[in-house]
């Protein structure tokens, strides 16, 4: 997990923007996302954190995807989100190690 984070941190994956999205905000925005989603009250730290890297990953993957700017970064996330949700929602998910996303962390 630490080799994704460090990944992200330096953008090191694909054909990077001009205007790259702001590490920090994009970071808030991504907790504030699955704080949302997941409805949290209490939380499983590690789950939680393997989950942040997962969507932060995905967040990451769909801007080089979309070869978005700086000004795209709200509908990256929305998309992010929309992605995520989708997996979730899958009928064979029964740990995190099973969404078809957790292989973003080992590329």
């Amino acid at each position: 997990m630490k080799a994704s984070f460090h990944r992200l941190l330096f953008k090191k994956g694909g054909e990077r923007a001009t205007w790259e999205y702001p590490f920090a905000v994009a970071g808030i925005n991504v907790s504030f996302m699955l704080i949302q989603m997941l409805d949290l009250h209490s939380e499983d730290e590690e789950a939680f954190d393997i989950l942040y890297c997962i969507a932060f990953a995905m967040m990451d993957a769909q801007w080089l995807a979309m070869r978005a700017s700086y000004m795209e970064f709200n509908e990256v996330l929305r998309v992010t989100r929309t992605q995520l949700e989708r997996e979730l929602s899958l009928e064979d998910i029964n740990r995190i190690q099973d969404l078809p996303a957790y292989n973003l962390l080992f590329q």
